[in-house]
């Protein structure tokens, strides 16, 4: 979600949408201590037990094949509003569980029966509450950062959630200070680095983050030729352009404020040497915010989050040919059925998994996208009101759980867990 302060020229649309998740905090909440005296006293009471989607609906939510499991409001969060989530499986019990970022930390939710999730916890924010979380895992460790002022990079290890019992307000294994607030991060697994976006570091550009010993992080290096980078994927390349099989490639969304909109393509191999590879910009953008490659990374899929606001379009994703990535190319586009704003995108296998706001999770078929043709074959709408462009509903969901589950987090109501329809 766009970050208005980084904004450099102002956009026109500013008055439309200062009411929403984007609207600067005229009131800073008060700075939390770590290490409450009382732990909080919220209850293990969820809103909902298993409903199918059957007619186009689960309960009030408009859906198609996926089903509702249950869902955890944000007063039983005792939070405001939620943004970012992830997943970890502990790799001894095989439970899985969710990480979903609040506006005031982030908790900690066992998942092994979906349909009574269990609430354990909360790590809360390092400094001050803040609508902008961002959250990934690496080696059973949980990485967190935010748009919190002074927040840094919180370390969590996710092995201590195995012996809980009781609620529990957790406090941080390490926080990184070396930078303040952040937008975003994204962790390459197979390298062992975290790269952040949005600092104060690098001209907002990528940092790259030792993290091979999760609890001792280490700033190796940055980015700062392109300026402000809101989001990025990571990979050890494995796709048709051979020149750089086995590198290090970075896939950067990057906007100075709604202006240079473009997409970077870096190699990150040497910490000490990025080297710009290329750059693509496109037409009638808005404001470039985060792309995901297919798994053999030909294709990437990028949503620009105010398009659709500026230019009144359907809900509109790019998809760019990479197949030489000294000349990337787009290659076509698909616009939704509504006119939803796109936030965060994934790729599993044949399926793309979008955050469309209001217009909730949609579910797209990519198996014939070398041809040009993707299709909707499924969503879960967690925001009934209406699918207009605002800034309201799912900020992001996760697809990865070998279970089938999906976590899906809305900003006005908390945590959702889905399911394919049977």
């Amino acid at each position: 979600m766009i970050n208005f302060k980084n904004m450099k020229k102002g956009l026109l649309i500013l008055h439309i949408i200062v009411f929403a998740c984007v609207k600067e905090v005229t009131e800073p909440p008060q700075i939390i201590d770590e290490i409450p005296l009382e732990p909080n006293p919220i209850p293990k009471v969820l809103d909902l037990s298993g409903t199918p989607c059957d007619n186009g609906m689960a309960e009030i939510y408009p859906c198609l094949g996926y089903d509702l499991l249950s869902r955890i409001s944000l007063e039983t969060f005792g939070s405001k509003s939620a943004n970012d989530n992830w997943g970890w499986v502990d790799p001894e019990s095989g439970k899985e569980y969710v990480l979903s970022g609040l506006d005031d930390g982030t908790a900690f939710i066992d998942i092994s029966d979906p349909k009574t999730p269990l609430v354990l916890g909360k790590l809360p924010t390092s400094t001050i509450n803040s609508p902008w979380r961002d959250i990934k895992v690496y080696d059973n460790h949980a990485l967190i950062v935010s748009e919190a002022p002074g927040h840094g990079l919180q370390v969590f290890d996710l092995n201590r959630l195995r012996t809980v019992d009781e609620y529990q307000i957790f406090t941080s294994d390490f926080v990184l200070n070396d930078f303040g607030n952040a937008h975003n991060l994204w962790i390459n697994q197979e390298s062992g680095y975290a790269y952040v976006f949005g600092s104060e570091l690098y001209k907002g550009g990528p940092v790259f983050i030792n993290i091979k010993n999760p609890k001792n992080p280490t700033i190796e290096g940055g980015y700062a030729q392109d300026s402000y980078m809101h989001n990025a994927q990571i990979v050890i390349y494995d796709g048709p352009d051979t020149q750089y099989k086995d590198h290090e490639i970075l896939f950067g969304s990057n906007s100075d404020g709604g202006v240079n909109n473009q997409i970077i393509i870096l190699d990150v191999t040497d910490k000490s040497n990025p080297i710009r590879i290329n750059s693509i910009t496109y037409p009638n953008d808005g404001y470039s915010h985060q792309g995901i490659l297919s798994d053999d990374h030909r294709y990437f899929f990028h949503g620009d989050e105010l398009d659709e606001l500026q230019y009144g379009s359907k809900s509109h994703t790019r998809i760019f040919n990479f197949t030489s990535l000294s000349n990337p190319e787009q290659y076509f586009s698909y616009f939704g059925g509504t006119n939803a704003i796109d936030h965060d995108a994934y790729v599993k296998g044949d399926k793309l998994y979008l955050s469309n706001y209001t217009a909730g999770m949609r579910v797209l078929d990519i198996s014939q996208v070398h041809n040009k043709n993707v299709m909707e074959i499924g969503f879960f709408d967690t925001y009934p009101e209406d699918n207009n462009p605002k800034f309201n509903g799912v900020w992001n969901m996760y697809p990865f759980f070998e279970s089938g589950v999906i976590a899906v987090n809305d900003i006005d109501s908390g945590l959702f867990l889905v399911k394919a329809s049977d």
